[in-house]
């Protein structure tokens, strides 16, 4: 995997992807406190959301569920001082389905949790990790 930063001016970086696809990202500890873009930190954590998210609808694809939306949303706590890392994030599961049943779309989050998604497992390292969800039938 490789990847390119570029400052730009101020505090507004352009991100690279090896795979070709670029991003904006700003950070205000330069002095520029207008925000044009995702932190890095706000990137971290919608990074793994893509993570889990990506696993989820994996696994329940794979087991024939019929899901037609599924949102994560997330909420993070980092800690006060320097590194300030990431301490709990919760992710809470919205999804949309026919037929959709509870303990699979929970088997499919745990599963996630605790074996396919790197990001989580990674950013376990130092945060608190939870999860829930609500599953809505559609017709």
């Amino acid at each position: 995997m490789k990847g390119k930063v570029t400052w730009i001016k101020g505090g507004s970086f352009l991100m690279e992807s090896g795979t070709g696809h670029a991003l904006p990202m700003h950070s205000k500890i330069l002095g520029d406190d207008v925000s044009v873009a995702p932190s890095a930190m706000e990137y971290v954590l919608m990074g793994m959301g893509g993570c889990t998210s990506a696993d989820v609808m994996m696994i329940l694809s794979k087991g024939r569920h019929d899901v037609r939306s599924c949102v994560a949303t997330l909420e993070a706590e980092r800690a006060p001082e320097e590194p300030k890392v990431f301490t709990r994030i919760h992710v809470h599961f919205t999804l949309t389905g026919k037929g959709l049943k509870r303990d699979a779309v929970e088997r499919a989050i745990k599963l996630s949790a605790e074996k396919y998604c790197s990001a989580s497992i990674m950013i376990g390292k130092t945060a608190t990790i939870t999860h829930d969800f609500e599953v809505t039938e559609v017709e």
